[in-house]
């Protein structure tokens, strides 16, 4: 994917955290099963320019929404009033794509969540309010297709904030905080994309339990060697509406989720002796079919691409509705044959998959700014 960029000014400071793809275990994660879940090297970047005179946060997010406004004055109103929209959520009264009105809310109460760290107005020890200016974002993910990108605009407005603020915080704080801010879009998630965006790398999750999984050098997903990331289209379901989606049908179905745990068991195994994973794969698609969350036109892919000697899965949440899956993981033993097949989808977002070995972190000095900056 290109970016358009210009030379970023030189009182701009950026955050970037990466995006993630899940090996297995969505959905199932919820129920008590593992997972597993890579980092990978395409990013969601934010910028903050300082307008001192502006008396709050002006937003200007890439392919989010229309650029918005936050006084400082409101923002304790504005958190307390997503809280309580998340608490009706809860109740049953709200649907879970209802809590936030706009697409950058979720980065602005990242940003009053730190608030509770700042000191009192003429105290010491830092700055009493944020900085005024203009948050500006960059993504090299499409949003909302299960590759982890609420996560990651989480993580990087923390690690920026930590950086403006003078508020630094180790990843461990900063793994609670994403998955408390989250929780306004996803509603009853996990710890996957968490995990993904502040540590990086290749990890487990259990629940709270979050390992590493160790890669050898030469191991394929080292070495981008047979494994992809393919985007089919948008999907029309959010990760909430298809996580309460499955509950309503298969919550209570203890042995659907084992069969899931095991599923991921066998990838483990697979992993560590950097053997062929296509067999899991298909079997853990077949399980995400059982479940309702592959759309027709996902499952033809997933077979087309069997049919040319690989594998492919739901990478993500999937979808209860329309025709679009987001996120799917590929692994295809073939180079020749994997690019041969995507020809015939032209309009389909695809590449090797990459690990980032970062998570979250500021951006290098050296590097520009998205075009989208303050004029």
């Amino acid at each position: 994917m290109s970016i358009n960029a210009i030379t970023k000014p030189h009182d701009a400071t950026g955050a970037r955290a990466p995006g993630k793809l899940i090996l297995s275990g969505e959905h199932s994660v919820v129920y008590g099963a593992p997972a597993v879940v890579v980092a990978i090297e395409r990013y969601i970047e934010l910028w903050f320019t300082p307008l001192h005179k502006t008396g709050g946060l002006q937003t200007a997010f890439e392919t989010l929404a229309p650029r918005s406004f936050y006084p400082f004055d409101i923002l304790k109103g504005f958190r307390d009033s997503l809280d309580r929209r998340f608490d009706e959520f809860m109740r049953g009264d709200l649907p879970v794509q209802k809590i936030l009105k706009r697409p950058d809310d979720l980065a602005i109460y990242t940003l009053t969540s730190l608030l509770p760290m700042l000191p009192a107005p003429g105290g010491t020890g830092g700055p009493p309010l944020p900085i005024p200016g203009q948050l500006t974002s960059r993504s090299e993910m499409p949003l909302g297709a299960g590759m982890g990108s609420s996560a990651a605009v989480v993580a990087a407005t923390i690690v920026l904030y930590e950086h403006l603020l003078g508020l630094p915080q180790s990843a461990e704080d900063r793994f609670k905080k994403v998955r408390f801010c989250e929780r306004l879009q996803h509603g009853k998630g996990s710890a996957i994309d968490a995990s993904a965006v502040v540590f990086g790398g290749a990890n487990r999750v259990q629940g709270e339990d979050i390992r590493p999984i160790g890669l050898t050098d030469d191991h394929s997903l080292k070495t981008s060697d047979g494994w992809y990331w393919v985007i089919h289209g948008r999907p029309e379901a959010s990760t909430g509406e298809c996580v309460a989606q499955v509950r309503l049908r298969h919550g209570q179905d203890t042995q659907l989720w084992q069969a899931f745990g095991d599923c991921t068991t066998k990838l483990e195994t697979v992993l560590e002796t950097n053997g062929d994973p296509r067999e899991v794969i298909r079997e853990n698609q077949s399980l995400l079919e059982q479940i309702g969350v592959v759309p027709v036109a996902s499952a033809r892919f997933a077979k087309a691409v069997q049919v040319t000697g690989g594998a492919a899965k739901i990478s993500g949440a999937g979808s209860v509705k329309g025709e679009q899956g987001g996120a799917m993981l590929v692994y295809h033993p073939n180079a020749e044959a994997m690019t041969e097949l995507m020809k015939a989808y032209p309009d389909r977002e695809w590449d090797r998959l990459t690990i980032a070995q970062k998570g979250a972190e500021l951006m290098p000095a050296n590097t520009q700014e998205p075009s989208m900056a303050a004029q």
